[in-house]
């Protein structure tokens, strides 16, 4: 099934692949994730939807091993504080849904924030979209649709 984040990459003419798994609506986890698709969860990166009280809404994109280190968020973007939005805003400000959040052809072009080891890796897994599909593709190529900005945002899960 094409995503828009799928239609995205076709129409720029970037090389991808996407790879289908079964979804467990009870355990959504990165981790859990990336061994369905056979990949180790650091390759995974999961995209998260924070609010600035300077930006406003904004994408963190973190590796699936690590959590969302909200201080780094905030001064990477420029803000004072930055707390992740309520479950119940992710879709009316994304069009996605948990589980199946992307900074790829979403409803709006929200800044994407990245965690600086994207760029250790040839190839990264981030959403399709939906639940149950992941689109690999090379970090330059999704940095420079997403218009994403590096720096050092996760850390080790506790």
């Amino acid at each position: 099934m094409k995503t828009n984040a799928a239609r995205l990459l076709d129409s720029l003419g970037i090389a991808y692949t996407l790879r289908d798994y079964d979804v467990d609506p009870d355990d959504l986890s990165a981790e859990t994730v990336a061994a369905k698709v056979g990949m180790p969860a650091e390759q995974v990166f999961k995209t998260l939807v924070a609010k600035g009280d300077r930006t406003g809404v904004l994408m963190a994109v973190v590796p699936g091993n690590a959590e969302l280190d909200l201080k780094a968020l905030a001064r990477l973007s420029g803000d004072r504080k930055v707390d992740t939005v309520p479950l119940k805003e992710l879709q009316p400000l994304t069009g996605y849904i948990r589980g199946g959040v992307t900074a790829l052809g979403g409803k709006k072009d929200y800044p994407v924030y990245v965690d600086e080891t994207l760029e250790l890796f040839d190839v990264v897994a981030v959403s399709a979209g939906v639940r149950g599909t992941q689109i690999l593709l090379a970090p330059a190529d999704y940095l420079r649709v997403t218009k994403g900005k590096t720096g050092p945002l996760s850390r080790p899960k506790a």
